[in-house]
């Protein structure tokens, strides 16, 4: 074989290995489809598109290291110890959990369900880290990010209305969070989106799930004391057995039409 096909092989060989995990067909397949229809113009072509994102990707690692960078020296973004208190990542001495992390804040944002270090520093970006200035309640910043019910009532008539857009930051990490979260099988958050998806729909779900994760995130910002733990998706299971059982009748009901379901207590002495 000549050297120059030897190379085209080769080069052949590597393009087939960049295919997407998803694709069907084999390495062998791919090299198949791309012999005679692939040539050295092509391969220049696909170098500098390579080379393009590998730049764009070095410059997106960079811009993240420095916004990391300047998040943490915001006021009040700074770690703090959750037992002693003390500010700037180490713990006071004497503290009882001194082999704990110190965590900053958007470290802190990052253990919620779905929040990663991208979506924590867009929430810090646009509340800020002095919500309480900003925002009297949790329900004043979802409210100022249109995550909030909105209903039109004209007499007697009354319609749910539009949220509207808000901050379109802020509302694209949230969403993307909450996607995140419906996926999830063992957590608050995804198990609350599936029980919101069955009443009113996706985008009612989307909605608040987001909004919880803003709520959250606010008493995280507020409190530099507390941290976030997951209560599971088992959390609703431990409520009242009255409210499990109104919640779950209609579920037996809608899945026996044309039936009706009934308590009846159990006669002891008849047994």
């Amino acid at each position: 074989m000549p050297s120059q096909d030897r190379r085209r092989a080769s080069s052949l060989s590597a393009l087939a290995e960049l295919a997407a995990p998803n694709v069907k067909a084999c390495k062998a397949e791919l090299v198949t489809a791309l012999t005679g229809a692939f040539g050295d113009v092509h391969a220049t072509e696909i170098a500098i598109l390579l080379e393009l994102i590998d730049t764009l990707q070095a410059k997106v690692v960079d811009l993240d290291e420095r916004i990391t960078v300047m998040v943490a020296a915001l006021p009040g973004a700074a770690p703090v110890c959750t037992t002693c208190g003390l500010v700037g990542g180490w713990h006071a001495p004497g503290c009882i959990h001194l082999t704990l992390p110190v965590l900053g804040l958007a470290q802190r944002l990052d253990e919620i369900t779905g929040v990663g270090l991208v979506c924590a520093h867009v929430i810090i970006a646009e509340l800020g880290t002095d919500v309480i200035a900003q925002f009297p309640t949790p329900a004043h910043a979802a409210a100022w990010a249109k995550l909030t019910p909105i209903t039109n009532q004209s007499g007697t008539i009354t319609r749910p209305g539009k949220a509207g857009k808000g901050n379109r930051w802020l509302r694209a990490a949230l969403g993307a969070a909450a996607m995140f979260c419906a996926k999830t099988k063992d957590s608050f958050l995804g198990e609350r989106y599936r029980r919101i998806r069955r009443r009113g729909g996706k985008s009612k779900a989307m909605v608040a799930v987001a909004r919880s994760i803003l709520e959250i995130a606010y008493l995280l910002i507020a409190d530099p004391a507390i941290r976030f733990r997951d209560m599971g998706a088992d959390y609703y299971d431990t409520l009242s057995p009255e409210r499990q059982t109104r919640n779950k009748i209609p579920d037996l009901e809608r899945l026996n039409p044309g039936m009706k379901v009934a308590l009846v207590p159990i006669d002891h002495a008849a047994v």
